[in-house]
């Protein structure tokens, strides 16, 4: 109960930077709702009315806290081809199936829906749609009207459309073409001019207000009409008494149609993707780093488009830009996406009658701005840096999403992206049997550690990346994480960068999330997202290290010692010890060494068992010679295991006047009266006031490592300086 009273303490307490950021989204939704309603040949209106459904509906059901929610860029084109094929009264009809699949989404726990798609497609649906968007909605923020066949004809016809432009004669389209270009330019320039109080009011509405403000000069100033051609100014918007009171027709007669369910289906993977995607973004901008809840957030979405589709609105969808734009002015919880909602109520009640003073051309500059930053320059350079193949997937998405439609694109690519990898791991029927298998083992390790260990096994792609998101979604991001891939043969694109994320959002609520296990694959460039793949042949790769091998390089600065990455197969030092009587190591790298070379940290293969019983284990050791005889044994915890043994006839050796160390420590070795002289008070008192290692000695030199497993980089410190003070102690002990 004081709990619930303490929550909503908060929410009071938060509620005036809640409702101030939810009026200063509105003032971005508004001109944008309208712009993306009209761009998809729907009412002007439909846009706000989703904006309006969307923030009440989301706002009290959703499980995201900080999103802002309402007609979104991406379902342009769809909405477009909808009211196109099925009319508008059918469009309806299909945005409220859709909204009825987004909910059984949620009911399924399919939140995880677009790590079913590879990054790099999904960032060519999204550049194409915001060519799609940009395509036809350049030619409008120009006065010059057209209709064309598809995307790459309007994208075709943009110089003619610039060079049309340049030789109007009619005053009406030359003022057109002026409120698109000074549009665009404040939408370019806004951001680059740093003032506070310029940015009070969003580029968006900025345009709006100097559009109204354009058109009341020549009305009250000039006494004349507005110059711009009235078939560029926004129509007849309707008041909300209207709106309320007159519902639109829906006709669902063409609901047998394959154009319907073709619509449906369309209308819900880009909503649902857009969604999540937008939703996984704003988690990383919350500033109490918190988790949304997906499914939940799902069917919300889905009763939102139902009740928007049924008052005359469209999909409803979480949105990028109006979420960050709701962050940055301190909104905290949902009441911010209620209050954008309301404000916009405010906004069709009190100036519905002024929005038809806004030109379209204005609108559109707005769309074609938002266009272009999807599908920009930049984001093909981004690409090519993480792989060339991930730029043929962005291509092959890209065009056939352009000339047959985005389901067909998004199929395409992943299909690509499939060959990619078969063509890639050169063995398609070992691909696709490890494809299906479940490839993660997840556990919590001993007590007196908080991690928690994921070891991921053949191949992690983005088709069976939900089996390790749904291991990682379970783990709260306060603790450690250690996800080793050294079983892995193959990592693709869409796994790193999604890795990437959960280590920001760890990152950011105190814990530590840390890969290990990709140090021996290859990638073909030295961006942190390139896909890996293990190789057959060990090399050198100081010429392109991962993370965690540029973290060992900063180690080894702070720690004073030399680091190397290369594969060195010199491991007959490790032969004397007990541990490697029945194993075989292959080889040693990412070495860091003092100057004597008395201590060195390595991670090893080495391999264990033959043929169809031989096991690859990868692991992090620490190896000091002491320069001094010392006696031979094994140290390590006592398990039930060597209680076991100890019925055997396998004793370890125990201390009578340290019974905690006996019962908690196995020490077995042959000289057991040098031993029980060796280990000193100083030396006991010391193992039993640290964390457990495997400690052995070969009569000269220690081998000491935690477990069969490659060490994170904070285990590797931690590594070090045990070493470091267990070297002080022993000399103490001879």
């Amino acid at each position: 109960m004081t709990k619930k009273k303490n929550s909503i303490a908060l929410i009071l307490k938060q509620l005036p930077k809640n409702i101030f950021s939810g009026f200063v989204v509105s003032l971005i939704a508004l001109p944008l709702g309208l712009g993306l309603a009209m761009a998809s040949d729907a009412p002007a209106i439909a846009g706000v009315i989703t904006a309006i459904v969307g923030g009440v509906v989301v706002s009290i059901l959703g499980g995201s806290h900080v999103t802002i929610t309402g007609p979104g860029n991406g379902l342009v084109g769809v909405t477009l081809v909808a009211i196109t094929t099925l009319g508008l009264e059918g469009a309806y009809a299909a945005i409220i199936c859709s909204g009825l699949l987004i909910m059984l989404l949620g009911f399924l726990r399919m939140g995880n829906l677009s790590d079913f798609f590879p990054s790099s497609a999904i960032q060519g649906m999204l550049a194409a749609i915001g060519l799609i968007i940009l395509g036809k909605q350049f030619h409008i923020m120009f006065g010059h009207k057209i209709t064309r066949d598809n995307t790459i004809d309007y994208l075709i016809e943009i110089p003619y459309t610039i060079n049309d432009a340049l030789h109007y004669e009619n005053t009406g389209l030359i003022y057109a073409a002026a409120a698109g270009l000074i549009s665009l330019a404040i939408m370019v320039f806004y951001p680059k001019l740093r003032n506070k109080y310029w940015h009070l009011i969003p580029a968006p509405m900025w345009i709006v207000v100097l559009s109204i403000g354009f058109s009341y000069y020549f009305e009250l100033v000039l006494h004349q009409d507005n110059p711009i051609a009235q078939d560029y100014m926004i129509p007849a918007i309707p008041s909300f008494a209207e709106i309320t009171t007159q519902l639109p027709k829906i006709s669902f007669s063409k609901v047998g149609s394959l154009a319907f369910w073709g619509s449906v289906f369309s209308l819900t993977l880009i909503a649902s993707i857009e969604s999540l995607l937008s939703i996984k973004a704003v988690d990383k901008l919350d500033p109490e780093k918190r988790r949304s809840n997906v499914n939940k957030d799902l069917k919300a979405l889905g009763l939102g488009t139902i009740a928007s589709g049924f008052v005359g609105g469209l999909n409803v969808v979480t949105v990028i830009a109006r979420s960050s734009v709701n962050v940055n002015n301190g909104g905290s919880n949902r009441s911010s996406n209620f209050f954008h909602a309301f404000f916009l109520v405010v906004f069709i009640v009190v100036f519905s009658s002024q929005l038809t003073r806004i030109p379209l051309p204005a609108l559109m500059a707005i769309l074609v701005y938002t266009g272009y930053k999807l599908a920009s320059p930049d984001l093909i350079k981004k690409i090519f840096s993480v792989g060339k193949e991930q730029l043929i997937i962005f291509f092959v998405t890209l065009l056939t999403t352009l000339k047959f439609g985005l389901i067909l694109g998004i199929s395409a690519g992943v299909i690509i992206t499939i060959v990619i990898h078969f063509i890639i791991n050169k063995n398609v029927t070992l691909f696709l049997r490890h494809w299906i298998k479940p490839n993660v083992l997840m556990f919590k390790e001993d007590d007196n550690k908080s991690n928690y260990y994921v070891s991921v096994k053949h191949f992690c792609t983005f088709a069976n990346f939900y089996r390790l998101k749904q291991k990682l979604d379970v783990i709260a991001a306060d603790q450690d994480v250690i996800v080793d891939f050294s079983m892995c043969d193959f990592v693709d694109h869409t796994v790193m960068e999604n890795l990437n994320n959960y280590q920001g959002i760890f990152t950011k609520n105190g814990g530590h999330f840390d890969i290990v296990g990709l140090d021996i694959h290859d990638a073909d460039s030295k961006h942190p997202f390139a896909l890996r793949k293990i190789v057959a042949v060990p090399k050198l790769f100081g010429y392109n290290l991962t993370k965690r091998q540029e973290n060992l390089e900063t180690i080894a600065k702070d720690y004073h010692l030399t680091y190397s990455a290369d594969i060195n197969k010199n491991t007959a030092f490790l032969n004397p010890f007990l541990f490697f009587k029945t194993k075989q190591p292959n080889y040693i790298y990412n070495e860091l060494e003092d100057e004597n070379a008395n201590t060195k940290l390595f991670d090893i293969e080495f391999s264990e068992g033959e043929f169809i019983a031989k096991e690859v284990v990868r692991t992090s050791m620490l190896h000091i010679d002491l320069n001094e005889t010392i006696p031979v044994f094994s140290l390590d915890r006592e398990t039930i295991i060597d209680k076991v043994y100890a019925i055997a006839g396998f004793k370890d050796i125990n201390f009578d006047d340290h019974q905690d160390f006996s019962k908690r420590f196995h020490l077995v070795g042959e000289h057991i009266e040098a031993i029980k002289t060796f280990f000193t008070n100083e030396l006991i008192h010391f193992f039993e006031s640290n964390p457990y290692y495997h400690i052995e000695s070969n009569g000269n030199s220690l081998l000491i490592f935690s477990t069969q497993r490659l060490a994170s980089t904070k285990e590797i410190k931690a590594l070090l300086d045990f070493g470091k003070r267990l070297k002080d102690v022993i000399p103490k002990s001879l």
